[in-house]
């Protein structure tokens, strides 16, 4: 069986090597991939970008592909699942309708009010001055998310109205381009992050392990947003009361919201949770993997991944159970200096080499590319060192012991991924 793989990212990296350890599948097929889905066995890649819908339609129809798994969010909110369809192939992911609760945080906020889902109160704004003042009303504590696509970075967390007003000016004023047209502002809610993925055939749910992503860049979650420096599962913080009231309260409703609204959902839906005193709430719903999320989860699985995707498009995931490794996984992500803003492309990678890579141990490739022999540095998150332990200690250490062997100039990556749940004991 052929599958191909949308994307070039780290996310992209586990998808692919996970699918080429199914016994059933005899070629994956990456594009654009990136240098470490190049050297995955049973994994080619295809110099196809993963905003090329038309290009991907026909690689898909030139290598007999099979099933294809989308990766980021941008082609899955411009319909590469509808041009897929339209085409008669099979594709895993929510048509461009669904995957309006990803694309526009101001339709993902209004489709929770409309259906009941708990999630913090909120305006959305295309006037800076009428921003602002909702935002002084909320007493200036407040998020400040940009409407569209902003590659993880559309969100600032603002303590005063001045930090606030200054996120609106900023967003609206066209820092982050078309994607923030509009802005959302709403109440900062108190808690414990989580991640919640689970996958859907338009109708039966199959939930995944729990996880819990740092998208701060800072040591203790400081810093400005990025797109993830790294995460781990399971997340404690989820307990079994927690998880009943995500599915009966969050998730069951959005699916049933989705197809009453005439788009059912397949695919991945994630929804990032806060949970304050046994309470959850959602804070953003993505409509893929999560990255790194994916890395720690993929680590996990123990079934057959290629089972669990092929039941969305074929609209049965009823029979399925997903079985995970009862040990925790945890990813550390090293970024090039400057991440998340300018950074410098092109710096060589030493370390690679005898890294003991396994079942147990991973360097998923994100921002890197081969040129005259050597590793490269070509993105902001380059690499995501991933590790399973008896418990996140023990993860964290593994991984971190990698790590501090990988390097290249200007090289950083957070120590304390999972301190959260180390703080609980």
């Amino acid at each position: 069986m052929h599958i191909l793989v949308v994307g070039g990212g780290g996310r992209e990296h586990a998808l692919a090597w996970k699918l080429a350890g199914s016994p059933r599948v005899d070629r994956v097929i990456c594009a654009p991939g990136n240098a470490g889905t190049e050297a995955e066995p049973g994994v080619v890649n295809a110099d196809v970008g993963s905003d090329d819908l038309d290009g991907l339609v026909a690689l898909a129809r030139r290598e007999a592909v099979e099933l294809t798994v989308v990766g980021p969010e941008d082609p899955l909110v411009e319909g590469v699942v509808d041009r897929f369809d339209a085409a008669g192939l099979r594709c895993f992911g929510p048509t461009a309708a669904a995957a309006r609760l990803e694309g526009s945080k101001g339709f993902a906020k209004d489709f929770m009010a409309r259906h009941g889902i708990p999630t913090a109160a909120y305006d959305t704004f295309a006037d800076a001055e009428a921003a602002a003042d909702f935002a002084a009303g909320l007493g200036g504590s407040v998020a400040v998310k940009a409407d569209g696509l902003a590659a993880g970075k559309g969100v600032v967390l603002a303590d005063t109205t001045e930090e606030a007003r200054a996120a609106i000016t900023d967003i609206l004023g066209g820092a982050l381009g078309a994607a923030g047209e509009r802005v959302v502002v709403e109440e900062r809610l108190a808690g414990e992050e989580a991640s919640f993925l689970c996958l859907v055939d338009g109708e039966h749910i199959l939930p995944l392990a729990s996880s819990q992503d740092h998208k701060p860049l800072g040591e203790g979650d400081t810093g400005p947003n990025t797109g993830g420096m790294g995460a781990y599962s399971p997340a404690p913080v989820v307990t079994g009361g927690v998880y009943h009231r995500i599915m009966e309260e969050i998730v069951r409703p959005v699916v049933a919201g989705m197809a009453a609204e005439g788009h059912p959902y397949t695919g991945v839906l994630y929804a990032g949770v806060m949970i304050g005193d046994g309470r959850p709430r959602v804070l953003e719903f993505n409509c893929r993997f999560g990255d790194p999320e994916c890395q720690p989860l993929l680590m996990r699985l123990e079934s057959d991944l290629l089972d669990l995707v092929e039941g969305g498009p074929s609209g049965d995931l009823s029979r399925l159970e997903a079985a995970w490794d009862p040990r925790a996984a945890l990813c550390v992500v090293q970024v090039a200096e400057g991440y998340p803003g300018k950074y410098e492309k092109g710096h060589t990678i030493e370390g690679l080499e005898g890294v003991p890579e396994g079942d147990q141990l991973k360097v998923f490739h994100g921002g890197t590319q081969r040129q005259a022999g050597r590793m490269v540095t070509s993105g902001g998150r380059v690499l995501g060192i991933t590790a399973l332990g008896t418990d996140v200690a023990d993860a964290r250490r593994r991984a971190l012991e990698t790590a501090d062997r990988i390097t290249w100039p200007g090289v950083y990556y957070r120590r304390d991924i999972g301190f959260r749940a180390l703080d609980r004991g």
